[in-house]
């Protein structure tokens, strides 16, 4: 699986690069084919190396301290030993909306993110879990493909946003070229789909099983994913473009309803996960 994930962040960055040479192509012949590719070189390397960065922003999480967060260090670090893996950094996002994430390119370079309405929600036992199941998303390798995948459709939404200022030569300076304007249309939904492509809802279950083996204790994550996913209907996020664009990071979708909501939707059902967690708890293998 770590593998596969390597493999798909790759195809991801080259199906890219091909998206933006043809539209270089399609705009400027060959001279647009070279600023393409030099576009499309520095796109791809700043989406590797700050993917984390930009879904930290997002979330506007802020790093902690040990000493402003003892409890959850010392959470994070006993699992983390427990795994035999490095620690990764440490952020709180001030939002009362209970979620949790991970993000980074590997285990040496991770952050793990929970919201300071998570941590007033769950009981000690619960955000372990839920630390857990994050870890797991780390060292399964998902967030590889996950950040890379969120930090490239925010690119995109940001070059479609620029876009619509552009005239391309329209006669009228106050008013963008239609041109421009269908990109901006298709651009919002292909960013989706990339996320919809490059993200497999059965990393989560993987997540969830892994998460409770590193803890041993899945009914603790069964009850922190009911708490979690009652919270977001009380307190759903605003469906504003970069929350959308990072959502599948989350260990519940921060989002509900249509729009935006069901464009970047990822995550398998609560109460399916709920329940394999509860069987996993009894000794029930599900096939």
């Amino acid at each position: 699986m770590k593998h596969h994930n390597g493999l798909k962040t790759a195809v991801l960055l080259g199906a890219m690069s091909a998206i933006v040479i043809a539209i270089g192509y399609a705009f400027g012949g060959s001279t647009g084919v070279l600023i393409a590719a030099v576009i499309a070189v520095g796109m791809n390397a700043y989406a590797y190396f700050n993917s984390d960065k930009i879904a930290l922003r997002a979330m506007r999480a802020r790093p902690v301290s040990e000493a402003q967060a003892p409890q959850l260090y010392a959470t994070v670090r006993e699992l983390s030993q427990r795994a035999g893996q490095p620690m990764p950094r440490l952020y709180v996002s001030p939002t009362m909306q209970p979620n949790a994430f991970a993000t980074g390119r590997n285990p040496q370079h991770a952050a793990v993110a929970v919201t300071e309405g998570i941590v007033r929600l769950l009981t000690p036992a619960e955000l372990r879990a839920v630390i857990g199941h994050e870890l797991s998303h780390v060292y399964n390798r998902d967030i590889l493909i996950s950040s890379v995948a969120g930090a490239l459709a925010s690119i995109i939404t940001m070059i479609a946003n620029l876009a619509i200022f552009l005239p391309f030569g329209s006669s009228d300076e106050d008013r963008p070229n239609p041109i421009v304007l269908l990109l901006t249309m298709i651009l919002g939904p292909v960013a989706a789909g990339m996320i919809q492509m490059a993200v497999s809802r059965s990393r989560e279950y993987e997540a969830d099983a892994d998460g409770a083996r590193l803890t041993g204790d899945p009914l603790a994550l069964a009850s922190a994913l009911e708490k979690i996913s009652a919270g977001v209907d009380r307190m759903p996020a605003r469906a504003d473009s970069r929350i959308a664009e990072q959502s599948h990071l989350m260990i519940e979708s921060p989002l509900r309803g249509g729009g935006l909501a069901s464009l970047f939707s990822t995550h398998p059902p609560t109460a399916q996960r709920v329940a394999r967690l509860r069987a996993m708890a009894r000794g029930v293998v599900d096939r």
